[in-house]
């Protein structure tokens, strides 16, 4: 997490240093700029999110209840297609799912002593971290690189494009996420639904897995919505504006910020997706666009048959 973080706050310096600032002031100020970051996450936002979660694991089972009432109707209008007790049978699963998950959450509130001494641990290493990794960052390159051969036109092509790319993916990534999880935050808070925060920060997580996390965070935000209104007008009014959000972030956002981040096709970044989450689980999933990068960088530069590597 240092290491990823040190490398976004470098390009952060980097871009102070082409206006004009020196290299100490331009770390100096990146530095700063993540501390405030850092902990106004750390104890602004993860604390009420926190909070809203576990009153959603407390109010799953009557949510759960409103959920059968409203599916009660169906047996009666389609018996040959659903039963009563299909429907009992799913919502006790789901009820029982639910219940399971809100005791881990309970569980493992902020109460909990481990959890405590581990966030106040990482609340010093990764800030510590990150400043050492900023101001030695040409140290540490000069002695990884003296492993490495003298001669290395291959590598340096393939670091160059991938560096390239990345830090423009990351860039690109970090303000889509900041910029679709307040916009988020602000719609539904302004509607007035409930657990506005948690779920501005789900709508925001989901930019990091293309096409796939806009379609599974969709599901709460209308279970919520549809549990707290029901089929109302405000219910489609916050579907059609999270619908406009949508639509805005993947036809003028998105193109706005990758137009020249990442060349992968669509269909390569989905298979990419489901390819390293398979073998990583969820980093897989979270690194699988770089990676995705990394190996389009590799076959870009790979000398194809019959012409002569570079010297």
């Amino acid at each position: 997490m240092a290491v990823i973080l040190a490398y976004l706050m470098q390009g952060i310096a980097n871009q102070l240093q082409d206006w004009g600032l020196s290299a100490r002031l331009s770390v100096g100020c990146a530095m700063a700029l993540f501390i405030s970051s850092f902990f106004g996450v750390l104890l602004g936002l993860l604390p009420l999110v926190w909070r809203q979660l576990v009153s959603l694991a407390k109010e799953a089972p009557a949510m759960v209840e409103q959920g059968r009432e409203a599916l009660s109707v169906l047996p009666q209008s389609y018996p040959s297609l659903v039963s009563q007790q299909q429907i009992n049978q799913m919502m006790n699963a789901i009820q029982g799912e639910m219940a399971e998950f809100g005791q881990i959450v309970v569980a493992k509130g902020f109460s909990s002593i481990p959890v405590l001494l581990a966030l106040m641990v990482y609340m010093v290493l990764i800030p510590l971290l990150v400043f050492f990794l900023l101001k030695d960052r040409e140290k540490i390159v000069r002695w990884g690189t003296a492993f490495l051969p003298a001669q290395r036109p291959l590598l340096n092509s393939i670091w160059a494009q991938m560096n390239r790319q990345f830090a423009n993916y990351a860039r690109g990534k970090v303000i889509e996420i900041i910029v679709v999880g307040i916009v988020s935050y602000a719609t539904f808070k302004v509607f007035g639904m409930n657990y506005a925060a948690l779920l501005g920060l789900l709508v925001g997580l989901s930019v990091i897995i293309p096409y796939i996390g806009a379609a599974l965070v969709t599901v709460p935000v209308l279970m919520v919505a549809f549990f707290q209104w029901g089929l109302t007008n405000d219910f489609y009014w916050v579907f059609f504006a999270y619908g406009i959000i949508q639509a805005l972030d993947g036809n003028v956002l998105v193109p706005l910020l990758f137009s020249e981040a990442v060349n992968l096709h669509p269909v390569a970044i989905i298979v990419a997706v489901l390819f390293f989450g398979g073998i990583w689980g969820v980093w897989g999933v979270f690194f699988a666009i770089p990676l995705a990068t990394l190996v389009s960088a590799i076959v870009s530069a790979w000398p194809s048959r019959g012409m002569e590597p570079t010297a």
